[in-house]
Formats: structure tokens, C-alpha cells, sequence
């Protein structure tokens, strides 16, 4: 029952949809998690829910990850290791849709956002939290894929190509730290979720035919545990 019993997990996004189920999933196998996100209300609702089922007590950390600067980085990681010592886990989930329109109809400055908070943060994240993943003796990083991240697809524009960089990340820091066998990085493409992005993708789908983010959890416990320690570099489907 406690897989994760005594590792720290940050989870970005954590406010709702799939971050909240894997934050409230990791804290009920014993991790400390960090919720971290943009929106404090969302975010007290979470850690509400875990305090009262008695999991332990997890930490709060506000950042828009499209505002974000190198002074928000830095306090985020000199926190973490005050309070923590070190992170076991990091679930980088966070990201928007942007613009679904051809790309010769793309809006210049969305295009910048959507890439942005879905790949570039995600570089800047793991470069700024590496001091705190090397001190664990299992570190895991997930980076959250997608379908339209391995095969591009008409009118998914940014989001797409920032899956597929995404990937690519993943894949090169796999190799990077292939000689250390104690952080491993891996991705997971969730599928057809019900969440609000994927409304947004797809508005005339019934949600009642998706499974919910609950019922994807399996692979993202898994590559937070000390069962997936010598996979690296590889990506996921949370559903076939």
C-alpha cells in the first residue's frame, strides 16, 4: 500500500484533471507531494482532500509557469531542498491547448505561449530541479506526451510540435544520464482523458465514453516506483 512511502514528488498542474488524480494517487502511497500550479484556490482543494484522508502532509507552490523568471525558479528549488533535502519524483503535467487553426492561420504570440509553457518551462524545470533529483537514490522524471506528439496531425499546431519536443527532451536527457542509474526519465501519453483540455480539443464528444483521470493512474505510479528503476528513456501509453 505505501509504494512511494517516504519519496518527495512534485506534481505541476496539480490543480486539476490528471495532475490532481496523480498528486492525490502518489500521496496515497506515502510521497510527500509538492502541488504546484498557478491557481492557489485549486490548489487548497487538493491538499484539503489529501489532509483529510490522512496522507502525508503536502506542500503548496505557486507559479505561472509562463511568467515565471530565473528568481521564481531559483526560490522554487532553494524551498524544496530547505524543507525536503532532495525531490524522488517529478510529474511534469502542466500545459495548454492553444490555438486548434491551420498553421497559416496560427496566432504569432499564442504560438509563443503554448510552446512555452509546454516545453520550455519543462527544459527549465528539470535543469533548475537536477541538484535536488541527484540527491535521491531513485529519482524519476515523467514528462506527459500525447498521440499528436509522435504523429503529426492538421490543425494541432503548437501543441503538437511541443509534444514532440517533449519527446525528444526526454529521450536526450535519458541518454545524457545514461550512466547514472539514479534518475530516470520516461513519458506518458494519458490518451482520451476526461478533462477540461480535452473538452476544449474535442467540445461535441461525450465525456461518459472517456475514462476518467482516475482510472489512468496505473503506468504513472509505476514510474514513480522503485519497480521501474532501470527503465529510462522510453514512452508510454496510459491506454492501447
Amino acid at each position: 500500500m505505501l509504494l512511494l512511502k517516504n519519496k518527495v514528488i512534485l506534481v505541476t498542474g496539480a490543480g486539476d484533471g490528471i495532475g490532481r488524480s496523480a498528486a492525490i494517487s502518489y500521496a496515497s502511497k506515502g510521497a510527500s507531494v509538492i502541488l504546484l500550479g498557478k491557481t492557489s484556490a485549486k490548489l487548497e482543494r487538493v491538499y484539503d482532500e489529501i489532509e483529510k484522508h490522512g496522507y502525508p502532509t503536502p506542500s503548496i507552490s505557486l507559479m505561472n509557469l509562463l511568467t515565471a523568471n530565473a528568481n521564481d525558479y531559483q526560490e522554487l528549488i532553494n524551498n524544496l531542498l530547505t524543507e525536503f533535502n532532495q525531490l524522488d519524483g517529478l510529474l511534469l503535467n502542466a500545459a495548454i491547448l492553444g490555438d486548434r487553426s491551420p498553421i497559416e492561420q496560427y496566432d504569432v504570440n499564442r504560438w509563443v505561449e503554448t510552446i512555452h509553457i509546454n516545453l520550455t518551462s519543462q527544459f527549465i524545470l528539470v535543469k533548475t530541479l537536477l541538484p535536488a533529483l541527484k540527491k535521491s537514490a531513485n529519482a524519476s522524471v515523467i514528462f506527459t506526451s500525447s498521440g499528436v506528439g509522435k504523429s503529426g496531425k492538421a490543425f494541432w499546431g503548437a501543441y503538437s510540435v511541443s509534444k514532440f519536443g517533449v519527446e525528444g527532451l526526454c529521450q536526450i536527457l535519458a541518454e545524457e544520464f545514461d550512466n547514472d542509474n539514479s534518475i530516470k526519465f520516461n513519458c506518458i501519453n494519458p490518451g482520451a482523458v476526461r478533462t477540461k483540455m480535452r473538452k476544449e480539443a474535442y467540445p461535441l464528444e461525450n465525456p461518459e465514453n472517456l475514462a476518467s483521470p482516475d482510472e489512468v493512474m496505473e503506468k504513472y505510479l509505476w514510474l514513480m516506483s522503485e519497480g521501474s528503476k532501470n527503465i529510462s528513456g522510453k514512452s508510454f501509453n496510459c491506454q492501447q
